[in-house]
């Protein structure tokens, strides 16, 4: 009888000790991000076209930036314009890009690269197409202002670019795209030695505004930055992005369900000054603005050389020779001197100095890491300044500013690619917005110090150019945080 009692007991017990244990698992379901997603895809056709394509925003905005240094001369005669005239129009230039360029990068992190890239070719090409109908001097600065703000906004292919790469070809492929900027700063140079004597200023700015007009059309084969998708909780637009480029190189999507957190707070300007990006945020501002002081005094004192014949800091007498002229018909004493065919082969040469050290920028980058190989790069651009005072040959001026250009342009392969690793989704664009516009205050003093102060002084404009590289390759050796094969991060993270 009381066997029968304790069989019900002992079964209960069993059961509240099967109910009381642990339930069988469901089967987890796989997930993977954007990261892991672009990783496993690889490198392929894609990302073959996207190269060409964004990297081809590089020729329009080489050519209209470029542009002032040709056209420079020529304006200089036809409206009798005096040394700060002729600075004040590439200054005005980079003031209406350092504007809008935080500008850009603001809307860029809300609404998207692509939209503000398109957006900003449109204004771009139709400025530089007005440019071309200017009545006078006043209206000239105006509408190159203008396509100074448009221009300020193609530095959102680059970070298409960027956010497309996997980890290990971002240091390759980047600087790749120097071959694009180098494309139009020769296309530049060559179309002004045919235009200018032939058709004149004007229609050289209207075919160098082709190249940004074809390429609107070209962007629609290019998609949104999956990675601001879906930072924005647009998932299904990112994943069907992902899925494209995988079906195009041929490759695997990961297994399981695209997640990231989305992401409130977005492209705020207060965290580029947070604790964690303070530091490093301001050695990048003294970096741009000294590396763009440094590229275009170096554009500008080429082509100061070259008009004025300032080597051994003397002026030639053909010069005087047409100064005297034009002070007898026009009572002006402001410098007229158009390039010959000499000048522009020489400024070609000099141009093709921006692609040859891309091998070793490229070795660098990838195996001394991002601050050494930048921290070298600066050093020897301020040793190659101080050298340009040596009385040489006119061989010998190509070849240093030849060395020059080779210098200052892998400084900016360098400097771009970091800005672009080291900030987060969240605020990548507005990163590169912000650095893009500060920068653009060096970009704004080089004009008067290449064109006025250098007329001056020539040694003085070399010792400025010089002390300014030195400062910014000990803020690059000093960068607290190293990108090399780091993966892109989504947000802020508290560990570097």
């Amino acid at each position: 009888m009381a066997s029968k009692r304790l069989e019900p007991v002992t079964v209960i017990s069993l059961r509240e000790l099967s109910q009381g244990g642990p339930a069988p698992q469901p089967k987890e379901t796989k997930t993977f991000t954007v990261e892991d997603a672009v990783e496993t895809i690889g490198f392929g056709r894609f990302h073959i076209a996207l190269f060409l394509i964004m990297g081809s925003t590089g020729v329009a905005e080489a050519m209209e930036i470029m542009l002032i240094a040709v056209v420079s001369p020529v304006i200089r005669c036809e409206w009798q314009l005096e040394n700060w005239q002729v600075a004040l129009v590439t200054t005005m230039v980079f003031f209406g890009y350092m504007v809008f360029s935080i500008f850009f990068g603001l809307l860029a992190d809300r609404y998207g690269r692509w939209k503000i890239l398109f957006i900003s070719f449109l204004w771009g090409a139709y400025f530089s197409l007005l440019t071309s109908f200017s009545p006078s001097y006043i209206w000239f600065v105006f509408l190159r202002t203008m396509v100074g703000c448009g221009v300020s906004g193609h530095a959102q292919g680059l970070i298409i670019k960027t956010e497309f790469l996997p980890t290990k070809y971002r240091g390759y492929m980047l600087p790749l795209s120097q071959v694009f900027w180098l494309a139009g700063s020769l296309l530049i140079i060559g179309l002004a030695s045919v235009v200018i004597p032939t058709i004149g200023w004007r229609w050289l700015i209207r075919i160098a505004s082709i190249p940004g007009i074809v390429l609107i059309m070209a962007f629609k084969f290019i998609p949104e930055s999956a990675r601001f998708n879906v930072s924005t909780g647009n998932t299904q637009a990112a994943l069907a992005t992902l899925e494209r480029i995988a079906k195009m190189n041929r490759s695997v999507m990961p297994e399981g369900k695209l997640v990231e957190p989305i992401l409130e707070k977005r492209g705020r300007f207060a965290d580029l000054l947070d604790a964690k990006y303070l530091r490093t945020t301001l050695q990048i501002w003294v970096i741009w603005l000294g590396i763009s002081f440094a590229y275009y005094g170096v554009i500008l004192a080429s082509a100061e050389l070259l008009e004025r014949d300032l080597v051994c800091g003397s002026r030639s007498e053909s010069e005087v020779v047409v100064t005297e002229g034009v002070s007898e018909e026009s009572q002006s004493p402001c410098h007229c001197h158009m390039f010959a065919p000499s000048d522009y082969q020489t400024m070609i040469i000099s141009t093709i100095g921006e692609i040859a050290l891309n091998p070793l920028n490229i070795l660098g980058i990838n195996f001394l890491g991002r601050r050494l190989s930048l921290s070298i790069t600066m050093g020897c651009t301020a040793l190659f300044f101080l050298l340009l005072n040596i009385c040489t040959s006119s061989a010998g001026l190509i070849g240093f500013l030849f060395m020059l250009r080779a210098l200052v342009a892998a400084n900016f392969n360098t400097i771009y690619i970091y800005t672009a690793e080291v900030y987060p989704t969240t605020m990548r664009a507005l990163g590169m917005g912000t650095s893009g516009s500060l920068c653009r205050i060096g970009a704004m003093v080089a004009p008067f110090i290449s064109q006025v102060l250098m007329s001056a002084s020539f040694l003085g404009a070399l010792c400025l150019f010089s002390s300014v590289c030195i400062v910014c390759a000990i803020s690059a050796f000093t960068l607290p945080i190293e990108t090399k094969g780091r993966a892109l991060q989504l947000i802020i993270q508290f560990k570097p």
